[in-house]
Formats: structure tokens, C-alpha cells, sequence
């Protein structure tokens, strides 16, 4: 056997032996943690180092001693946003709440939620990030409103928290980079599926964010990362603690992701749909589910009376959603970009419609162009999929199931393929569609 390669001079750890440790089902100390981290974000640890030890985590699992301290390790890459000045109406300082999604088919609940949130004097410090794959991003939606930008600086986005009380915005470089270099190196080793690093990389933004509360929706179903109760459930569970114990109010819902999120996939369609919502109106399981969380960030936050159901309805949500756009250069009362071209999918029978695969719906408005392959793609604002049933409606053969939306119709075949088997007719009374929150995890 070769010797250990010699440790990087003035370095106290070698990164061999790290790996090694890893691999032989030992845990980590916490010195080798904060090496290993810090070391990684340097450029000491090569990027081969750095994948053969992601992937002796995910294959052997971390302690939550182990994971915790991989957390805090990230967190100490960057800098802590402090949200401590911001004053409340009547004195005091004013209380902070995030939510955070896995990722989802549909999932626009971040933009009327946010601004229904700060309804009730809760700051929302909302920082998103854009969509990869058949799951869409919070930026990739809001950049179809004209004029609205996602970078903002730490000043900019202090003085909007203060003004309106809420803010969607890009995570600043400063933030976690640890994190930042370890996601892309996750993405393209094998290794993102660890539920320690998918909880650390999460929960190691959001900390250094510096809310004083958080939500979290974990998504199960087709659409989700997670594809079962009892892995969402591990990494809720893992999540809330680590929340915990850096002394962030934290509580998860796991929340069903077979079936797509409302009537709309894609970017501007998903923010007309918000819209809608903010209205007043709008699909109801965006709606059921937009209060549900606001309903948990107020309690978490210490806001018990409040009925954001009522703040929907009666306009104020939409008010707080107009100067939050504004606040950031866009126009809420723009025209939302529309595709040039148009395809009808038709149901091929008479029945019930039981099942709409998340996945295959999400798959399909990515290859329309409303997802990017790679991070550096360009998306389509106008693309994406329009659903004209979900399941649990009646639907006739022939008529229509969704229309799929484009500036480039020779997209369209490979759309309709990613399509093939999503929707499930069967006689009625077959199947009753999936509850849409699961479970709660404390």
C-alpha cells in the first residue's frame, strides 16, 4: 500500500486521512470538520478530495453531532446577516420568518406568501434561488415581471424589510460559499441524494440568513426529491434540529408533490396564478396551502391571532405584493410575457382523472423551456405547461387536459413524449385524490 500523501504545508489535517475516516465508518471529529470545510472553500482540499469524501457521507450517514457541525462549519465560511435593527410598529424588534421548499412541480407558494406574511408585521427575508431540472425557481418566476431584479445588496435588502416588510431576493456571495461550491460538486458526483448534506446545505443558508423563525415544506411524491413519507420525514426531522439547535424557532410540514401545485407550471403563468391568489382567488390547493404556511411563520414568529385567509380576500396581501415588486424595479401592473406558440393535450377517455404525475408535468415544462438543464441556461418566461383538470375532476374523451406553451414549437415533441402515461382516467368513484399536507414535523 502507498503512503499517505504529505499534508498541504502548515495544514493540520491531510484530507487522505479525512476521506479515509469517512469511508471506514468512523465519525469525523469536529476539528476534522472545520478542516475539511474551510480547507475545501480555499482550495486546499482538491475537488476529487472533496467528491470521494461526499460520497463516503452519503454511502456510510453522519451523526447529527457530525452533521451539525458540518453545518456550522459552512455557516462560518461566509458571513451572518443580523436582522436585529428592524423595528416593530409599536416598538421593540420586529420579528423574522422564512419558509423554505424542497422543490416542487407548481410550487409559486413563495410569492403569495411573503407579502401575506408581512400583513401582519412579520419581516419575511425570502432569499431564493432559480430552478434546475424539472423543479422550478422563486427567481426564475419573479424575472418574468418586467423591470424586477433579484440582486440586491445586504443594504437594499434591509431598508425593503424595513419599508415593506418583505423580501424575494437572490442569496448574496458572501453567504455560505462553502455551500455554494459543495452544491455544484454534489450535483455532478452522485452524491446530492445524502439527507446530512441536503440538510446542511439547506439549513446552513437559511441560519446564516439570521431569521428568527422558520418553516420548511418538505415535498414527498413523484414531483419531489424525497419520493416517500419516511425519507421526507428523516429529513424534516434532521432539518428542524439543526434549526433547533442553532436557536432558530424551526417546525416542517411534509406536503404531497405526486400531483403539480395548482393549475400552472412555468415562470410567468405560475406568477399570474399568484396574482389570482393574492386576489382573492386562485386554485385551492394554492391558496389551502399558502395559509397553512402563513399560518405556521406567524405562530412561529409569535403572531397568534391572525387570519390570513381574511388578508387574501380583503386585498391587503396584494397591496404588501405591489410595493414588494416595485421596491425592486419591477412593475406589478406589467403585462406578463405570453408564448408564441400554443399545443392542446386532449384526454384520450371518458372518467375520473386519479393521478397527474408531478414529475412527468415538471419534465415537460423544463423541455418547453421554462427549466434549464445546466446552471447557466437561459429560461423561457412565457413556456411551461397550463393545466385544464387535476385529479379528482370528471373529464370527457377529448377534451382538454393542459396546454403546453413556447416560443420554440420544435420543443414540443419532446414535451409530449416526457407526457406519455402522466394522466390517469378510470371509471369514477375509483380513487380520491391525496390530502395535501401529510404531516408536521416539530
Amino acid at each position: 500500500m502507498s503512503e499517505p500523501l504529505d499534508r498541504a504545508v502548515g495544514e493540520p489535517f491531510d484530507a487522505v486521512d479525512v476521506i479515509r475516516t469517512k469511508r471506514d465508518h468512523r465519525d469525523l471529529s469536529d476539528s476534522q470538520i472545520d478542516w475539511v470545510v474551510d480547507a475545501y472553500t480555499r482550495g486546499v482540499v482538491a475537488e476529487e478530495q472533496m467528491s470521494a469524501l461526499a460520497m463516503a457521507i452519503l454511502l456510510n450517514g453522519m451523526t447529527h453531532r457530525e452533521t451539525a457541525r458540518w453545518t456550522a462549519a459552512m455557516i462560518a465560511s461566509g458571513e451572518r446577516l443580523d436582522f436585529s435593527t428592524l423595528r416593530a410598529r409599536h416598538g421593540g424588534v420586529r420579528p423574522t420568518a422564512d419558509k423554505h421548499s424542497t422543490g416542487g412541480v407548481g410550487d409559486k407558494i413563495t410569492l403569495p406568501l411573503a407579502p401575506l406574511v408581512a400583513v401582519f408585521g412579520v419581516a419575511v427575508p425570502q432569499l431564493s434561488g432559480r430552478g434546475l431540472g424539472h423543479t422550478g425557481g422563486t427567481l426564475d418566476k419573479l424575472e418574468s415581471i418586467p423591470g424586477w431584479r433579484a440582486s440586491l445588496s445586504n443594504d437594499e435588502m434591509m431598508a425593503q424589510l424595513d419599508a415593506v416588510g418583505a423580501v424575494v431576493c437572490a442569496a448574496g456571495a458572501g453567504l455560505a460559499p462553502a455551500d455554494k461550491k459543495l452544491y455544484a460538486l454534489r450535483d455532478v458526483t452522485g452524491t446530492v441524494e445524502s439527507i446530512p448534506l441536503i440538510a446542511s446545505s439547506i439549513m446552513s443558508k437559511k441560519i446564516a440568513e439570521g431569521t428568527g423563525s422558520l418553516v420548511l415544506d418538505v415535498k414527498l411524491g413523484s414531483g419531489a426529491f424525497m419520493k416517500d413519507e419516511a425519507q421526507a420525514r428523516e429529513l424534516a426531522e434532521t432539518m428542524v434540529a439543526l434549526g433547533r439547535d442553532a436557536g432558530v424557532n424551526t417546525v416542517a410540514l411534509l406536503t404531497n408533490m405526486s400531483t403539480p401545485l395548482g393549475l400552472a407550471v412555468g415562470n410567468a403563468i405560475e406568477v399570474e396564478e399568484s396574482v389570482e391568489v393574492l386576489a382573492g382567488g386562485g386554485p385551492d390547493d394554492v391558496v389551502e396551502l399558502t395559509v397553512r404556511l402563513a399560518e405556521e411563520m406567524l405562530a412561529c414568529a409569535g403572531v397568534h391571532d391572525a387570519d390570513p385567509g381574511q388578508a387574501l380576500r380583503d386585498g391587503r396581501a396584494m397591496d404588501v405584493w405591489r410595493r414588494m415588486i416595485a421596491s425592486q424595479g419591477g412593475d406589478p401592473s406589467a403585462a406578463l410575457p405570453r408564448a408564441r406558440e400554443s399545443e392542446v393535450v386532449y384526454a384520450a377517455a371518458d372518467g375520473v382523472l386519479v393521478e397527474l404525475d408531478a414529475l412527468k408535468v415538471g419534465v415537460a415544462a423544463w423541455r418547453l423551456g421554462a427549466g434549464r438543464a445546466r446552471k447557466e441556461d437561459p429560461v423561457q418566461a412565457a413556456a411551461g405547461v397550463r393545466l385544464h383538470a387535476k385529479p379528482g375532476a370528471f373529464v370527457r374523451a377529448g377534451e382538454p387536459l393542459m396546454t403546453l406553451l413556447t416560443d420554440t414549437p420544435e420543443r414540443f415533441g419532446r414535451a409530449k413524449e416526457a407526457l406519455e402515461g402522466a394522466a390517469l382516467i378510470a371509471p369514477a368513484g375509483s380513487r380520491p385524490a391525496q390530502k395535501l399536507v401529510i404531516g408536521r414535523v416539530a
